[in-house]
């Protein structure tokens, strides 16, 4: 299992939503995808491509106006 961070930290749509489906894309089966960003809009887009992808939505967390998402393949 390896751990994929996406930094879109300053980043507005598509960006962050883009390179989640690239990191995605990219990562082996049980890897983890960790997203980190400050869109709010992005927020709620990646969480929905991960349920369409059919994929593990593990955590969402938020602090200070950052959040982190992580994703299992």
């Amino acid at each position: 299992m390896t751990l994929i961070r996406v930094d879109c930290t300053g980043e507005t749509c598509p960006v962050p939503l883009v390179e989640t489906r690239k990191a995605l894309m990219k990562a082996k089966e049980n890897d983890i995808v960790e997203v980190v960003g400050t869109h709010p809009a992005s927020k709620k887009e990646i969480p929905m491509a991960v349920e369409a992808l059919g994929l593990e939505l593990l955590e969402i967390q938020e602090k200070d106006g950052v959040w982190k998402i992580r994703i299992q393949r």
